[in-house]
């Protein structure tokens, strides 16, 4: 069932060739439509954006997770690691430093 994929392209046609940004779209949209999601909020960087966070939240690092997704800034990783104004509120309620 998996390919226990190492290194190279993740999506690739049927002769192992990459697949291109507009395949995947084509292909999401389709996958979409037969779900019931609406189709004009599905983009393949969603797909990265799912992965950076969800590889942060388990990890929480950073720097590994830059060179993940092949930046040379970090703080262009950063974008990928902002908590909402709730869960920053959250996280802080969390410590337990006020008392109401």
């Amino acid at each position: 069932m998996g390919r226990d994929i190492r290194s190279g392209s993740i999506f690739v046609t049927r002769n192992g060739k990459p697949l291109d940004r507009s395949n995947i779209l084509h292909d999401m949209k389709l996958l979409c439509e037969e779900a019931g999601v609406e189709t004009k909020k599905v983009f393949p960087h969603n797909l990265r954006h799912l992965f950076a966070l969800t590889y942060y939240q388990s990890q929480r690092d950073i720097c590994h997770l830059a060179d993940l997704l092949g930046h040379s800034n970090i703080n262009t990783t950063r974008i990928y690691t902002i908590a909402s104004s709730e869960e920053q509120e959250q996280q802080i309620d969390g410590l337990g430093l006020l008392l109401l």
